[in-house]
């Protein structure tokens, strides 16, 4: 093969990996990320959130910053919901193995009357010994769930647990930086709840 002909050939093979590498390596990273929830946009910092917490200590959020922290408003004698919804973070901190560590699950209560700090640590501890919730004056937990549009009401039950309450079952996403993220829906499967947090934690 002459000279001429190899440089030809060289040139055309140079052309060929750098097609593939564009192909497989960069433009994917130009993609935009595609979400199972709800995307926040506008970058604004998450509303504040200051409520009791394990030992009647105060907890913000700005407590976790550095951590992404997964919030949500249920209560401890939800039947169905809340239990559900808090075993698929339990799994989903696993599925995300070391990096399950920068996650921080916290459950704000819509049941202040029967949901003190010690009943709230016991409850979470069940689920993860990392899981925190958090209670406070009904007035605070109500001004909050407003300004997250959370909604919450309680029914009378014929229930042995008494009285229940409907409630928003979604969860929200707030990133290291303490910016607002992600809503995600409950129908959300273990995967996909994963799938969306890994892109934050780590």
């Amino acid at each position: 093969m002459s000279t001429r002909k190899r440089n030809i050939m060289l040139i055309v093979w140079a052309f060929i990996g750098v097609f593939l590498f564009a192909w497989f390596i960069v433009l994917p990273r130009l993609q935009p990320a595609v979400f199972n929830g709800q995307v926040i946009q506008g970058g604004a910092p998450a509303p504040a959130v200051a409520l009791e917490g394990p030992g009647g200590q105060p907890v913000s959020l700005r407590d976790f910053e550095g951590k992404v922290v997964v919030m949500y408003f249920g209560y401890t004698y939800c039947p169905d919901v809340c239990p559900v919804t808090l075993s698929k973070l339990a799994t989903v901190k696993e599925m995300l193995g070391e990096d399950g560590e920068d996650m921080q699950v916290v459950m704000v209560t819509v049941d202040p009357e029967r949901d003190t700090t010690d009943v709230l640590e016991k409850y979470m501890s069940h689920f993860d010994p990392t899981f925190i919730g958090l209670t406070g004056d009904p007035s605070d937990i109500n001004r909050i769930a407003t300004v997250y549009g959370v909604y919450y009401e309680p029914q009378e039950s014929t229930s042995a647990l008494g009285y229940l309450v409907d409630h928003t079952s979604t969860l929200m996403v707030v990133d290291k930086s303490g910016e607002l993220k992600l809503i995600l829906p409950f129908d959300l499967t273990e995967e996909q709840v994963a799938a969306d947090l890994a892109r934050f934690v780590g």
